[in-house]
């Protein structure tokens, strides 16, 4: 298998090579030449499966001869050895029908670490067997970079630049990449926004005398190797429901649903993927309105949601064009001058046919928090809460199961649960220690040029 830029101007690359570049030569995201089909037998054995047995049938799929059987297992196995369910994303029902898929079980308490976790043991294998070392640099809106820490913290060739928008993610986020003790981790506070963060990251990438000699590499969702790890929990979902589900999906960047689209694309039946978005609502508005267009970044409760351009959207909209390079690399050039884009209308009847957005205002997700609290004496996140209020709001159940992607832990959000129930989830023994660390990170300003400068001052070598 190949993989093949969504601009159409950058070379085929093999599955190890998307791994560690991450984004295209050419500025586009990578996806596969042609979807690999996973059968309705296979995918209703994985109702009995173990997790790590269906994403090694999953995964097998893409990494063509990357990785041999073996190494793959082996990696699979070690990455989810370590979750807190024995099922790494275990499905529990709210109500009839109604069913939150939990994906928050693992080091970092967020749903980011069921991909991290894998892609960081399969970058540290590729870096043994070519002696090479890469700079990561990941772009967080609050979970990305803890995952990051997680899995790349401490290993041997990897130096890792983790970026978050100042005062701008909760405190135990902050602290969780913060009070790290790594001496790969370097954490900057950028006096922005996240999506200042991500204009960044692509503007080193494309500076290609740095990016060369820096040997940069990005584990944001941007690298298709997260979209792929990510499909796996809608197959298992889908499978142990032995029916057509809805997906409801709590979306900032969009990867999430972009994972959702491509398990649909290898096979898997789902009704519709329905996009719930917080008050930065780009995503909401251009699928239901048709017009692509950046707004003002407001600061929410549910902050990793706190996106206004959704860099995954790329990939859906090279989909719906008949995957037509040149429309797309127009389409994002205009976007990227513009801020706007209006989307073709038989385009916008592909992403709709996948696709159903909503959108929820922090006082929706609070009250949403409160009603699973009253009903259940469940705490959940403000981020499950907006896709709690999307499927409150468009789903029927009696058409079917309705699933939420519940994708952070509600201890990561104190203050948000306290004002919505009154009471406190206590913090898991994983972030027991979490108020003793010192924190560690320098605050820059959102200038290409000084994190340029910082991570050349910090690397050394090059």
């Amino acid at each position: 298998m190949r993989y093949i830029s969504t601009r159409g101007q950058a070379e085929p690359q093999t599955f190890d090579k998307v791994l560690l570049s991450g984004l295209a030569s050419d500025g586009g995201l990578f996806v596969p030449d042609a979807w690999p089909q996973i059968g309705k037998s296979a995918i209703a054995s994985f109702a009995t499966s173990h997790y790590a047995e269906t994403a090694f049938a999953i995964l097998s799929a893409f990494v063509g001869e990357a990785f041999s059987s073996a190494d793959l297992r082996a990696d699979i196995g070690s990455a989810y050895s370590a979750f807190d369910s024995p099922d790494v994303a275990p499905l529990t029902e709210l109500r009839d029908n109604l069913y939150l898929l939990e994906l928050f079980h693992g080091p970092t308490l967020a749903f980011k670490d069921i991909a991290m976790q894998l892609l960081g043991r399969l970058l540290s294998r590729v870096l043994a067997r070519t002696d090479d070392y890469v700079t990561v640099i990941a772009a967080t809106s609050g979970d990305t970079g803890s995952a990051a820490i997680a899995a790349l913290g401490g290993l041997p060739r990897i130096n890792l630049f983790v970026v978050h928008p100042e005062g701008r993610v909760s405190e135990v986020q902050r602290r969780q990449m913060t009070t790290a003790t790594f001496e790969n981790v370097h954490n900057i506070a950028l006096e922005g926004t996240f999506d200042d963060a991500q204009t960044i990251l692509k503007a080193l990438f494309a500076d290609s005398e740095f990016s060369a000699r820096a040997h940069l590499a990005t584990v944001n969702s941007i690298n298709f190797v997260r979209i792929a790890a990510q499909s796996v929990y809608y197959f298992t979902a889908a499978a142990k429901l032995g029916s057509s589900p809805l997906f409801v999906v709590p979306t900032g960047n969009f990867g999430d649903a972009f994972s959702g689209e491509a398990a649909m694309r290898m096979g898997l039946d789902v009704r519709r993927l329905v996009v719930a978005t917080n008050a930065n609502d780009i995503l909401c508005r251009a699928l239901n309105e048709g017009v692509y267009a950046v707004g003002p970044a407001q600061h929410t409760l549910s902050p990793s949601m706190d996106i206004q351009t959704a860099s995954n959207f790329e990939r859906a909209l090279f989909e719906a064009s008949g995957r037509d390079a040149a429309w797309t690399r127009g389409a994002m050039t205009k976007f990227t001058k513009q801020g706007q884009l209006q989307i073709p209308a038989n385009m916008l009847a592909e992403l709709r046919a996948r696709y159903a957005a909503a959108r929820c205002d922090d006082a929706q997700a609070l009250e949403a928090m409160t009603i699973v609290y009253r009903e259940t004496g469940r705490f959940i996140d403000p981020h499950t809460a907006v896709a709690v209020r999307a499927a409150l709001a468009t789903a029927s159940p009696s058409d079917g199961p309705v699933v939420v992607l519940s994708t952070a832990h509600p201890a990561k959000f104190p203050d948000a649960v306290r004002q919505a129930t009154g009471g406190v989830p206590p913090l898991p023994p994983r972030l027991a220690d979490l108020y003793e660390g010192e924190e560690r990170l320098t605050t820059l300003p959102a200038e290409k040029g000084r994190i340029r400068a910082f991570i050349e001052q910090r690397l050394g070598h090059i």
